[in-house]
């Protein structure tokens, strides 16, 4: 086996063993992401994309080569066979053709467990994450239910203040509608006593009221009266007077008579 060979069977060998130590059911995924998460990796961080890509490049042009080989030899064998003057060469052909397939599958097996593993590193990892973040969503729904606990017990704390303060305000509600009957009760009392109190009001002012119309319609006719009565008083002054007045003048003329 030349040298590029033994490397490639030596890291398929560390590939196989880093997937079963991977597959170690004792050790969690925790483990993992703190191993992972060492300040060494992340120093390697930035050239391992670059590091994932040469590996797969590298392996692949094995992997090409050793198909390339096979069928080289796969033909060479044939032809050898059917050929019966060299005896050693087909032997020799079939431990080239035998070494070209174990070449192809540690390159190909190589290159599989290669894209395992880095499926299986970011497969763990996500894990890892998944089940941190499902304990802190545990912590979290633990908080809760026993915050909703404490909630519910409050709230029926509640339930029962509301219920006494809502059957002592039925209580008072009730003592304040039946004052508030009684007070309706009273007020339409003394309402009916105040609208009987109106109308004997409005009765008797009414009553006054043709009274007054009586006594203004008497005095008109005792003014008229006194009119008429002032009328005649008059003219009988008048009268009386003219009357003097003509017996002064008829004395006057018999005195005038007499004298002459």
């Amino acid at each position: 086996m030349t040298l590029q060979w033994a490397a490639v069977a030596t890291f398929l060998y560390a590939e196989i063993g880093l997937i079963l130590i991977f597959c170690l059911p004792f050790i969690p995924p925790q483990r993992w992401r703190k191993i992972f998460s060492f300040n060494v990796w992340g120093k390697i961080a930035t050239f391992w994309n670059k590091a994932f890509l040469t590996i797969i490049v590298l392996l692949i042009v094995l992997f090409l080569d050793a198909v390339r080989e096979v069928r080289k030899y796969s033909s060479t064998s044939s032809i050898e066979k059917s050929s019966p003057s060299r005896p050693g060469a087909h032997e020799h052909t079939q431990m080239k053709l035998f070494r070209s397939q174990r070449n192809l599958y540690i390159s190909g097996f190589s290159l599989f467990f290669w894209l395992v593993l880095r499926r299986l590193v970011t497969l763990i990892t996500q894990l890892a994450k998944e089940l941190s973040n499902k304990g802190v969503l545990e912590t979290q729904a633990e908080k809760t239910n026993v915050a909703a606990k404490n909630f519910m017990k409050e709230n029926e704390k509640l339930k029962r203040l509301l219920k006494s303060y809502n059957m002592e305000e039925d209580h008072i509600l009730e003592a304040e509608n039946k004052k508030l009957v009684e007070d309706q009760e009273k007020l339409k009392t003394e309402l009916k006593k105040t609208s009987d109190a109106l109308s004997k009001v409005q009765n008797d002012m009414m009553t006054m009221k043709m009274q007054s119309e009586r006594l203004s319609k008497e005095y008109d006719r005792l003014l008229q009266e006194h009119l008429e009565l002032q009328a005649s008083s008059w003219s009988l002054y008048i009268l009386d007077k003219k009357i003097v007045h003509g017996k002064a003048t008829r004395k006057a003329c018999e005195l005038c008579e007499r004298r002459l």
